[in-house]
């Protein structure tokens, strides 16, 4: 059972949801990621999604665009990020889930990648430019190093895209909550929750909703019907800014805590133990 699984199956237990919070990896420095990615793991966060810069995204918006463009300016190597790794495992074991595009970990070496991102103590990776029906490659070297590789499903993915995603995937399933890039949003379309359970019906695998949650009182709300909240963008925008990297990672740290209180009260409510 990978820490992955283990996570979501100790918190099914609880009755409580998954917080995933994203952060860039590199934004604004490698030292600073780890302090932050610390920081998450004391507050809270049952698993991390750390971002691997990139040039040319296609799903994220302007606060994690600006994120890796700083990041980039280092630059931030994948050697330098599976190092990274390495020193979060000296004090933690939340799972760290890679995210980002096909291109840099292509140029890399899929078996390489995969091999060095599991002997650093990654757990996964989310790769947001690669469709179930491409990954074949990845995934023959992913499964075989022990990485759970995991695919979206957003509100415009019919039945059979949700089976193929059921049956390839491994970890949890990204549900992305709206149709467009990352960013936190005001409110969220009445019919997500629906759209959720039917995915959860059809899939074994946990499901995990993001893009735009951005206040606690969002995560809770996910929390009544998911598996996991990943709150990226509403993070990102408080450690871009807050002046002093000692005082990002204790501010990013907060905001986790925040998040998770909300998340545990749901769970509360759901054991009968009140608010």
């Amino acid at each position: 059972m990978s820490r992955i699984e283990k996570t979501f199956a100790e918190l099914k237990k609880r009755g409580e949801a998954a917080l995933i919070p994203f952060v860039t990896a590199g934004d604004p420095d490698l030292p600073t990621t780890l302090k932050i990615m610390r920081a998450l793991a004391q507050g809270g966060a049952d698993c991390i999604e750390l971002g691997i810069p990139f040039s040319d995204p296609t799903a994220d918006g302007p606060t994690i665009q600006r994120s890796s463009e700083r990041a980039l300016k280092r630059p931030v190597s994948l050697a330098a990020i599976f190092h990274l790794i390495r020193e979060f495992r000296r004090h933690s074991q939340a799972p760290v889930v890679l995210f980002g595009y096909f291109n840099p970990i292509f140029r890399f070496g899929l078996e390489k990648f995969a091999s060095q991102a599991t002997a650093a103590g990654a757990d996964g990776v989310l790769c947001v430019d690669l469709p179930p029906e491409e990954s074949g490659e990845l995934k023959r070297w992913t499964d075989a190093a022990g990485l759970d590789l995991i695919f979206l499903l957003s509100p415009t993915s019919g039945p059979a895209r949700v089976h193929q995603v059921a049956r390839q995937g491994r970890g949890f399933i990204y549900y992305v909550s709206v149709t467009g890039v990352t960013g936190a949003r005001r409110s969220f379309d009445d019919g997500l929750r629906a759209q959720v359970e039917r995915v959860r019906k059809a899939a074994s695998l946990p499901v995990g909703v993001g893009f735009g949650i951005s206040t606690p009182k969002q995560a809770a709300w996910i929390a009544g019907f998911a598996d996991a909240a990943v709150v990226g963008s509403a993070l990102v925008e408080r450690i871009e800014r807050t002046q002093g990297n000692d005082q990002k990672a204790k501010q990013a740290g907060r905001f986790i805590v925040q998040l998770k209180r909300a998340i545990r009260r749901v769970a509360a409510k759901k054991n009968g133990q009140g608010a």
